[in-house]
């Protein structure tokens, strides 16, 4: 295969970027619905950061032939200089570079993620002191939402927060719901049912966020 010109991406991390690549059949054999292009983030020994992005069908090309594909692409995390790799792969076989077909590879700096977050929050919840720097922190290296611990001030500790407790850092794969969290324009979350008076949501299923035990929120309850 050919690739046509490279492309002029300006990647943030954790956001999705969409880039017209043009790509030519330089085979013998048309190109069946199996055919994805998918890329890959690499750092500057083409060591693997990120493995097989996320794919986007490319045309069905007979040999000889070019089209133009809209990539879907999501930029790494966190921020910082990678090598962007495009390859094309057909589905349960080879990836096309195992067969000799060029990568179209080149180096870039991905931006820290853009936007000015949103909060919901109570009038009896007050953020820690070190809570908005944190929660900017962590939306700059890539995560369209953010949430974190809850502290109470007001008797005992309700059972349903038990799982909230301030901690050391970050849970992946954390399984409550989000309290409260900062959320990035354009981010839509599912709301659920609230917790103790606490907004809250789902976790988003397409875009990247986070659970923090050390960005704490404090309620106050007399």
């Amino acid at each position: 295969m050919h690739w046509g010109a490279e492309p002029a991406p300006a990647p943030q991390a954790g956001v999705v970027e969409t880039l017209q690549l043009e790509l030519s059949n330089a085979g013998t054999v048309p190109w069946s619905d199996q055919v994805k292009l998918a890329y890959h983030w690499l750092d500057d020994r083409d060591n693997p950061i990120v493995w097989d992005g996320i794919r986007t069908p490319a045309p069905p090309l007979a040999p000889g032939e070019s089209g133009i594909v809209a990539a879907v692409v999501r930029g790494p995390m966190p921020p910082g200089r990678y090598r962007l790799a495009f390859d094309l792969v057909a589905e349960h076989r080879a990836w096309f570079s195992e067969l000799g077909s060029p990568m179209l590879s080149f180096d870039l700096d991905v931006a820290p993620r853009r936007g000015e977050p949103r909060a919901e929050l109570p009038p009896d919840v007050v953020p820690a002191d070190d809570w908005s720097e944190r929660v900017r922190a962590a939306h700059a290296e890539g995560f369209a939402v953010v949430a974190g611990a809850i502290e109470w001030d007001g008797g005992r500790r309700p059972r349903a927060l038990a799982g909230y407790a301030p901690g050391p850092g970050r849970l992946p794969g954390f399984a409550g719901a989000l309290l409260a969290p900062s959320v990035l324009p354009g981010i839509e979350l599912e709301r659920l049912d609230d917790v103790e008076g606490l907004p809250a949501y789902a976790a988003p299923r397409d875009e990247p966020w986070v659970y923090d035990g050390r960005i704490v929120l404090k309620v106050r309850r007399s």
